[in-house]
């Protein structure tokens, strides 16, 4: 008999990033609670953290390699998959150009730093431009108004919640989410303590969801028009003198060009688009102008829209004008110890940010962040002509589920020459690869959280060590992804992946340390892979031991050491320092975001759609693969559509009956009625990432309750122009009785 022992981690499986406690005997996880210890979460935990039990010990979790032969999939060793491998893309990339290589990658690469680390060096390998990721169908509008902004993609500002006495949130629920783009675990705590101390939050949302019931005002709004809600708050600041800067008026370029870029938007204009009436809209304003210590936060719902690049800006220009950027108790920047673009190079100052420096070749649509727009995807296969894309490459991506119309993707994966999916499970993506490369289970992965941290409600730095070992004959994902690349470099799937992480390492080092390269690659020689670059940009960053000049400061060896993780403290101002603009300024008023104006001033007088739907989340269903753990898929049917009883009555829909619902083109979906008042009349509401009944796919408990897929009646040509972000809320549906 062995002794029960103890280990402690990091959650991967959302946002919020809570420690966790994991009991383990003979192999065996035994029960796992919140790490009350933990210096970020403090004990939270929510029913994912348990589920992790499910996803260690599901047998539908793929543990050996599989080839597709003859349309069956069947298991074979490592050595095989890489051969197969090895055998059939540089081929295809010599016949056809790099470009003709896609990547996707999805949400669970962020919770996995071998994969993000190395997914990234595997896509320089592989020369392409042709990455589609899960941040176009989620974040990207944030990041590109942050960038446009501020001058990096991540530099995020947050709610400073434990200080805060007035927040205003748009399309978020982090009482599900406990944070997206904001990790904050246990919200609701947080929330209650900020009413305790007399502090509001109103939550502006067509659903009055778990977070608005906690609230202390809760506001309908008409899907995709936040913009205009945004803009008329804007307006109100300027018209009614409410305008303070504060301490940042020195740092901040184009308040007159915002002025007038908002002239027309006044409330009594757009309050009728928007269905929030005007005296609301001015009030909040005052509102939020006039207390001290108040922020503005929106999230998922003001991404997934046409204007998302605008809302996610205008949330930032109305915390900016009233004072309430990057002071305490507003929206502040966190310092991340490590990886973070803004704590790097010479402080306030910066290239800032270009889009556009490609474009996908169908629909024209502008590269961001490197990237082009998921909805692209099945276009760039499906059309012939140069940079056709023939192989794909999916890293824990199921975009048949998470992308709109996600039939036509997967008619369109259907028609490339390879296909090669890193995933653990046989899920509606992967069934399309000729070779799937399983992953490991949390539990046997090490961890840190790489972009987290960037955005988090306070500063820390945890790491999480492998619980259970790489199973024998697998390797770890970080090894993966170097034999792929070394695959594409032309290499061979036999080359020495050690020696090439080296030399990418020295690569890495020379660029930061230059004249001290070699004893810096000295004093990381003890490590490889992701740890490796790990201790060098902690250790480089803002609070590192500079390879011994600050021996007090940050090392992977102490960070390790602290079971329970280091508390950095709270948020701090950070501007000027964390700008990275080329005028050292606060862009307030870029000029893509101020032209992007004019099509919302022609949108403003649309008229309402009869009826459009929008989606949800819930705690225990962040995303599509998490529908087959058992503990998190129990209980009632979550995937049902909510109607308001007016819609209800109108449409003829019955509590509990089979609604049927359709789409551009066409294309039908059918979902369980729910009449609830919870939605906004002429919305209806069904969550994300269900869908589970398409054949071929190897998800026992999730097939059991598949539920309807709300994208395969999106529209894959909606999307946000400026960000490339697939719109997937405000869409016009028809509903009827099925």
């Amino acid at each position: 008999m062995t002794p029960e022992t103890i280990h402690h981690r990091i959650c991967p499986l959302c946002e919020a990033c809570c420690g966790l406690e994991v009991r383990m005997k003979d192999g065996k996880v035994q029960g796992i609670r919140g790490d009350d210890a933990d210096v970020f979460s403090a004990g939270f935990i929510c029913p994912k953290g348990v589920a992790l039990k499910d996803l260690h010990e599901d047998p539908d979790r793929l543990q050996t390699p599989l080839i597709k032969r003859e349309g069956r999939f069947v298991p074979c060793s490592w050595d095989d998959a890489f051969e197969e491998i090895e055998r059939r893309l540089p081929p295809l990339i010599a016949a056809h150009g790099r470009n003709a290589v896609g990547v996707t990658l999805g949400n669970p690469t962020a919770h996995k730093f071998g994969l993000l680390l190395y997914g990234a060096r595997l896509i320089r390998a592989l020369g392409t431009q042709s990455l589609f990721t899960a941040s176009t169908l989620d974040q990207m509008p944030k990041q590109l108004a942050c960038g446009l902004m501020y001058g990096s993609w991540f530099s995020v500002a947050v709610p400073d919640i434990e200080r805060c006495d007035f927040l205003l949130m748009l399309g978020a629920n982090p009482m599900a989410s406990n944070g997206s783009l904001w990790t904050v675990p246990d919200f609701r705590g947080k929330a209650k303590a900020m009413r305790a101390r007399g502090g509001q939050l109103v939550v502006i949302d067509p659903r009055r969801s778990e977070t608005a019931e906690v609230a202390d005002a809760h506001h309908f709004i008409r899907p995709g028009s936040d913009a205009f809600f945004l803009l008329g708050m804007v307006h109100t600041l300027f018209d009614e003198n409410l305008v303070k800067l504060g301490r940042l008026a020195e740092h901040v370029e184009g308040v007159d060009a915002m002025q007038a870029a908002v002239k027309e938007f006044t409330p009594e204009r757009v309050a009728a688009r928007c269905g929030i009436p005007a005296p609301t809209i001015r009030e909040l304003a005052r509102q939020l102008a006039r207390t001290e210590r108040a922020a503005v936060y929106g999230r998922i719902g003001t991404c997934v829209q046409s204007f998302g690049t605008l809302n996610s800006w205008l949330v930032d220009v109305l915390n900016l004008l009233t004072g309430h950027l990057d002071e305490p108790g507003c929206a502040m920047f966190a310092k991340a110890a490590a990886f973070a673009a803004n704590t790097a190079g010479a402080p306030g100052t910066g290239r800032g940010v270009v889009t556009g420096r490609w474009k996908s070749r169908v629909s024209g649509a502008p590269e961001v962040y490197g990237e082009l727009p998921m909805n692209c995807l099945a276009e760039e296969i499906e059309t012939p002509g140069p940079g056709q894309v023939k192989a794909l490459i999916t890293i824990a991506s199921n975009p048949v589920l998470s992308a709109p119309n996600g039939p036509r993707l997967a008619a369109a994966l259907d028609q490339l020459q390879f296909m090669v999916s890193l995933d653990i499970y046989l899920n509606e993506t992967s069934r399309h690869a000729d070779v799937i490369l399983p992953g490991v289970s949390p539990l046997q992965d090490s961890h840190y959280d790489v972009p987290f941290p960037m955005f988090s409600h306070r500063n820390h730095a945890r790491y999480s060590h492998a619980i259970e070992p790489v199973p024998a004959g697998q390797q770890p994902e970080w090894q993966t992804m170097m034999r792929l690349a070394a695959i594409a470099k032309g290499l061979g799937a036999k080359a020495d992946v050690l020696a090439l992480d080296d030399q990418a390492i020295a690569e890495d080092v020379a660029r930061q340390a230059g004249e001290h390269t070699e004893a810096v690659l000295k004093a990381l020689s003890t490590r490889r892979g992701p740890e490796r670059l790990l201790d060098l940009s902690l250790r480089m960053g803002p609070y590192g031991d500079r390879f011994g000049l600050r021996p007090d400061g940050l090392n992977l060896d102490k960070v390790m050491a602290a079971t329970h993780g280091i508390d950095l403290g709270a948020l701090q101002p950070r501007i000027p320092e964390m700008l990275r603009t080329p005028s050292g300024k606060v862009e307030l008023a870029p000029a893509m975001l101020i032209d992007d104006l004019k099509r919302a001033a022609a949108d403003l007088q649309r008229p309402a759609d009869e009826i459009v739907i929008v989606g949800r989340r819930h705690v225990r269903s962040n995303n599509s693969w998490m529908h087959n753990l058992p503990l998190l898929a129990k209980g009632p049917n979550r995937c049902t559509a909510l109607v308001h009883p007016s819609d209800a009555q109108r449409l003829q829909l019955a509590d509990g009956a089979v609604a049927r619902i359709s789409g551009k083109g066409g294309r039908t979906i059918e979902a369980q009625v729910e009449v609830s008042d919870q939605m906004m009349p002429g919305v209806i509401s069904l969550p994300h990432g269900w869908g589970h009944d398409l054949p071929g796919a190897q998800l026992g408990v999730a097939s059991e309750r598949p539920g309807a897929n709300l994208n395969a009646v999106l529209d894959e040509g909606m999307w946000d122009p400026l960000s490339g972000n697939a719109v997937l809320g405000g869409v016009p549906v028809t509903v009827v009785p099925a």
